[in-house]
C-alpha cells in the first residue's frame, strides 16, 4: 500500500497563498492523488512573466492570481509530465468532482464557460484552477 501523500514544502507554501476553500480542496484531492502546487499569489513581477511567456492571458492586476488570498492556483499531478495532457484533464475530473462534493464552486482552465464542452476553449490553462465567488 502507498503511503499518504504529502505535499512538499513549497507546495504548502504556494498553498498557503490561496482562499481557504482551494487550501480545502487540494489537501482533500492529495488524498487520493499526489499533486504539486505550482503557483498561488502571483506578485506584480511575477504575473508580467507569466503574461509574457503566453501562460496568462491578463496583466497585473487582473488575474485571480493577484488576490490576496489568492483566488487561483495552478496544480499538475506528480510526477509532472507534461506532455501527457489527457493526464492532466483526467486530474481535473477528480478535482472537479471533488470540489463539487465539497460544495466548493471552482472554475478550471480547460473549460473557462463551465458548459462541458472544452472544444469551444480558446486558451487552455490545463493547470490553473479558480474559486467562483
Amino acid at each position: 500500500m502507498t503511503a499518504p501523500y504529502v505535499f512538499s514544502t513549497r507546495s504548502t507554501k504556494q498553498l498557503e497563498t490561496c482562499h481557504k476553500d482551494l487550501q480545502t480542496l487540494f489537501h482533500t484531492v492529495l488524498k487520493t492523488i499526489d499533486c504539486t502546487i505550482l503557483n498561488g499569489f502571483r506578485n506584480k513581477n511575477s504575473q508580467l512573466l507569466a503574461y509574457q511567456e503566453g501562460r496568462s492571458k491578463v496583466v497585473w492586476p487582473d488575474s485571480n492570481h493577484n488576490k490576496s488570498p489568492s483566488l487561483a492556483v495552478d496544480v499538475v499531478p506528480y510526477p509532472i509530465d507534461w506532455m501527457d495532457t489527457r493526464r492532466f484533464c483526467l486530474f481535473a475530473g477528480f478535482v472537479l468532482a471533488t470540489a463539487e462534493s465539497l460544495g466548493v464552486s471552482i472554475r478550471w482552465g480547460g473549460d473557462w464557460n463551465k458548459d462541458w464542452n472544452v472544444k469551444d476553449n480558446i486558451f487552455n490553462d490545463l493547470l490553473h484552477y479558480e474559486v467562483c465567488e
